[in-house]
């Protein structure tokens, strides 16, 4: 990939930053909705200058699912570098409590206060998907695919996935017989095949395997489902 599809994810930020009247722009996205393991994490960036140098570094910049781990792990420090960002995660517990959308709002809104505390000035943020940040007060938009539209919103799903990836890795090494180090807590087959072996852990969201459980007849009290 050239730096002519990064200049063009930078460009649809300017255009938008012009739109809002706002001093600064927060782009925010998320990784780990989909998972039974382990937290939701939500990135927040806001790059406050924009440069030849800079775009052609982040030559490879795009949606986080279509850069190679390798990719992506050379980017992130440059975002880390260069950007003003937030991480937050919302855990597994709480994620059953209030359910997975309001969750990943609750990281998203959390990553974004944190930018605009450092930044301090009037921001818009721009929010990857349709829907606008639950309880988050000041200008925002959602933009629908935005992390292959928007450079900020592109740059925070870099940031959401590897913080992720590396966390699943960690609790890999605890729980190495099912595979999240590969499977990442997505209900792979054999990551399946382990729940109904070797029982569901305290890092499950005990509401995405109940089904699962349920139709292979699983009793509940047996795996901890209380």
């Amino acid at each position: 990939m050239n730096a002519e599809k990064c200049r063009e994810l930078f460009n649809f930020d300017i255009e938008q930053l012009k739109k809002s009247k706002c001093n600064l722009l927060i782009g925010v996205d998320e990784a780990g909705r989909g998972p039974a393991v382990g937290p939701v994490f939500a990135a927040a960036v806001c790059f406050k200058e924009q440069s030849e140098e800079l775009i052609n570094k982040l030559a490879k910049l795009n949606d986080s699912k279509k850069v190679s781990e390798k990719n992506r792990l050379e980017l992130y420090p440059i975002i880390k570098e260069n950007t003003v960002n937030s991480v937050q995660m919302v855990n597994e517990g709480m994620i059953d409590r209030i359910n997975i959308l309001n969750a990943t709002f609750e990281a998203m809104k959390n990553a974004c206060m944190d930018v605009v505390r450092e930044v301090r000035t009037t921001c818009m943020v721009l929010v990857d998907g349709n829907h606008k940040i639950k309880g988050y007060e000041f200008p925002q938009k959602p933009v629908i695919k935005g992390d292959a539209q928007s450079a900020s919103i592109a740059a925070a799903s870099i940031l959401a996935k590897v913080e992720r990836d590396n966390y699943m890795k960690a609790l890999d090494e605890e729980y190495p017989q099912y595979g999240w180090k590969s499977n990442k807590g997505y209900l792979s087959q054999a990551h399946i095949e382990a729940i109904l072996k070797y029982g569901v852990t305290k890092y499950h969201r005990k509401k995405f395997v109940q089904n699962i459980l349920d139709n292979a007849g699983v009793e509940q009290q047996k795996l901890d489902l209380a």
